[in-house]
């Protein structure tokens, strides 16, 4: 009885206190004894739960030379490792390449195939022929004279000379006149410029000093454009009288000239005209 509450109070994990003292009471006065012995007297210790709610394993502590040790081994191993030398593979050298030049190859230009030619059948085998009798030969029989023509041939009918005649064609019409051509007007005359009448009152060319001294002399022609006004618009060296203090004065003096214009009929228009200028000594 007291074990069967033990483990009944151990499985619900309860703390109680089942007092044994009175049913075995009850029992001794049903028994008629009123007091039990003592030996039946028997007390249970209270029940204590299975496991505490409350209770936690404590977690394992190391001691400081413990670490001391573990931390000197790790140490240990890692300078071993450092200090081992590491295996490094040998290292190939490189092989060597070789490049090769691969020429194009030649394009051969296509044959064109040639029609293939068809194939003749073999001439059939000649049979030799049996050899033909001759036949005697026969006399040569003069020939018979012609036939004459059943139906002699129809002369034939001359041709009329009149059908021949070549037909009249009609008489070609006369060529017009030609039209009379009209008279060219005559050419108007064309004077050219003068510079050598009177009344223009030209000066000569001074002779320069100098050229006198040196005793240059010579002939100037020079080539003048004159508008029909009479003005000289352009003076220009024709030829050279080969001492240029010469052929300067003669141009510096022919731009102030005045000269009569160039007419054709009566209208005066511009042109061009030469004039010489004579330089000598003697003069």
């Amino acid at each position: 009885m007291p074990g069967s509450l033990t483990n009944l109070a151990s499985r619900s994990g309860t703390y109680s206190k089942l007092p044994v003292k009175q049913p075995f009471e009850s029992c001794c006065r049903q028994s008629g004894h009123d007091k039990m012995p003592v030996h039946a007297m028997v007390t249970h210790p209270p029940l204590m739960p299975a496991v505490r709610p409350d209770f936690r394993i404590p977690p394992p502590r190391l001691s400081p030379g413990v670490l001391a040790v573990v931390m000197l081994l790790h140490l240990s191993i890692l300078a071993l490792i450092l200090t081992l030398p590491h295996a490094t593979p040998p290292l190939a050298p490189p092989a060597p390449l070789y490049v090769r030049l691969i020429e194009p190859a030649a394009v051969q230009p296509e044959i064109a195939a040639r029609p293939e030619q068809p194939q003749r059948p073999p001439p059939p085998r000649s049979m030799p022929t049996p050899p033909v009798p001759t036949a005697p030969p026969t006399p040569v029989q003069p020939k018979a004279e012609a036939v004459r023509a059943e139906h002699p041939p129809q002369p034939v009918e001359p041709v009329r000379p009149e059908s021949m005649r070549p037909e009249p064609q009609p008489a070609p019409l006369p060529a017009p006149a030609p039209a009379p051509a009209q008279a060219a007007p005559p050419p108007v005359p064309v004077t050219q410029p003068r510079f050598n009448a009177d009344y223009l009152d030209n000066p000569k060319p001074p002779y320069p000093s100098l050229s006198r001294r040196m005793g240059e002399e010579g002939e100037v022609r020079l080539r003048v454009h004159v508008d029909a006004a009479g003005h000289a618009q352009r003076v220009e060296l024709y030829r050279s009288s080969g001492f240029p203090r010469l052929d300067q004065a003669a141009q510096d003096t022919v731009r102030q000239w005045r000269f009569i214009p160039a007419r054709q009929g009566e209208q005066p228009i511009p042109a061009w005209v030469i004039v010489p200028i004579q330089f000598s000594l003697r003069s």
